[in-house]
């Protein structure tokens, strides 16, 4: 197996099974979604775009964030806590994210599309193994969190464990609990507050509830008129 790592400006890049990821929170809060019953995501780039999709499915849900705020005329902010407390069985939900969402309707070129938080990391590698073997043993991790390459960031924590898990190495527990303390020891939760519905304190255990979640959440790229999206859905192996 060939694993490489690309950065968001490099997602057309990407190649074979390529798993994005975004721990802080689109795809935490798409794996709470999934969890919850949603019958399945679809991803855009653009809010002019998650309002012209509904047009598709007039009962979807829409969740995303700007600036890490929620966007008028949606139903949930970028919250896991938020989406796990909601009703949403058998809903679609179209989400649209700064990072999360951009890196997977920019992968083009990948085989097989799989998204990826903490809370599914187990699964996704899992899954991916399977997946590579289709796709000539290359794996793409997409980190699409956006800061300088000299920061590590939540999302380079996960992409460590998911190599880690990828090529089978007895330290991949170690690799992650490393992480964890290094974001912590940067700090990197001190916004979550308890009273503010844009970053809740409930948010931190829902994003560090590790491999929570047994199933894998497989992309495909779609047209409708004139957007692409991602279409996702749960599976299990």
């Amino acid at each position: 197996m060939e694993i490489s790592r690309v950065t968001p400006l490099q997602a057309a890049q990407a190649h074979g099974v390529v798993i994005v990821i975004d721990v802080i929170r689109a795809f935490t809060v798409a794996a709470y979604a999934f969890a919850g019953g949603a019958s399945r995501l679809w991803l855009v780039r653009t809010v002019e775009e998650v309002h012209a999709l509904r047009a598709k499915n007039p009962q979807a849900l829409l969740a995303g964030e700007i600036g890490g705020r929620l966007i008028d005329g949606f139903d949930f902010n970028n919250s896991p806590s938020q989406i796990a407390a909601a009703d949403i069985r058998g809903r679609v939900i179209i989400q649209r994210t700064g990072a999360g969402t951009q890196g997977a309707v920019n992968a083009v070129y990948a085989t097989h599309l799989l998204l990826c938080s903490l809370t599914n990391a187990h699964a996704t590698a899992l899954y991916a193994r399977k997946l590579a073997e289709s796709a000539e043993g290359l794996v793409t991790l997409l980190p699409t969190a956006a800061f300088e390459d000299s920061y590590q960031d939540e999302d380079d924590v996960c992409a460590d464990y998911l190599e880690a898990l990828l090529q089978e190495r007895d330290d991949a527990a170690e690799v992650l609990a490393g992480g964890i303390a290094y974001l912590h020891a940067i700090e990197r939760f001190q916004w979550f507050e308890p009273d503010t519905s844009d970053a809740p304190l409930a948010d931190v255990a829902a994003i560090l509830a590790t491999d929570c979640f047994n199933f894998a959440m497989v992309g495909t790229r779609k047209q409708w008129r004139d957007i692409t999206y991602v279409d996702v859905e749960k599976r299990y192996l």
